[in-house]
């Protein structure tokens, strides 16, 4: 997968915003970006929810690895882990 690491300061107040600009970086790299997996330091949630509980300890982190498995083409890393979203090209589930 591709990593785009976005370093962020207060410009990116909350994850609406984060995942905004997220989406638009997809929009330039992915046809019909869909969103996989993400991930809120902040408020310490991920979706799929719980998908890190088997990767404790581990290099990659639940969420990357569970976009991998199905597709992931890129992952967008905003505020040094932050925020993080997975995408994959919307390709046949259009």
């Amino acid at each position: 997968m591709e990593w785009i690491r976005i370093t962020a300061g207060e410009e990116v107040a909350d994850f609406a915003q984060a995942k905004r600009l997220a989406d638009a970086v997809a929009a330039e790299r992915v046809e019909e970006p869909l969103l996989l997996s993400w991930f809120d330091r902040g408020r310490g949630v991920e979706s799929p929810a719980g998908v890190s509980e088997c990767h404790r300890g581990c290099d990659t982190p639940g969420y990357v690895d569970y976009a991998a498995a199905r597709g992931g083409a890129l992952v967008v890393d905003i505020g040094q882990g932050a925020y993080v979203f997975c995408y994959r090209p919307l390709g046949e589930f259009a």
